[in-house]
């Protein structure tokens, strides 16, 4: 069984920085697409940040620029690092893996961001 464990979430000031991590256990696959997504209460879940197994990379824009995106294969972890963050940046952040035809969530972890 596939679990995703997140971890970095917290509290950051504007300006700051945090780095979430996420571990994918359980598949003896490599991961297909691994990457962060992010919603707000009463809002769609929206794209963050994608990377490939190739290591191609998408942004959304309202992160590029301050947000990047990186991946470990041999420890099936992907990570957020988040710079210069903004208070709007403040809601709670999925990690999200491609295996095969299977797509996978994490539990969640918020950040918040104080102005």
């Amino acid at each position: 069984q596939v679990h995703l464990v997140e971890s970095g979430g917290g509290l950051a000031q504007a300006g700051g920085s945090l780095r979430l991590s996420c571990v994918v256990s359980g598949s003896i696959f490599r991961p297909n697409a691994m990457g962060w997504y992010r919603q707000a209460p009463g809002k769609q879940r929206e794209l963050v940040a994608t990377i490939t197994s190739g290591g191609t990379t998408n942004y959304a824009d309202s992160v590029k620029g301050r947000f990047t995106i990186s991946r470990d294969n041999a420890k099936n972890t992907v990570y957020l690092q988040m710079n210069s963050l903004k208070p709007e940046d403040t809601t709670v952040y999925y990690c999200n893996v491609v295996l095969g035809i299977y797509t996978y969530w994490g539990q969640g972890t918020q950040v918040t961001v104080s102005s």
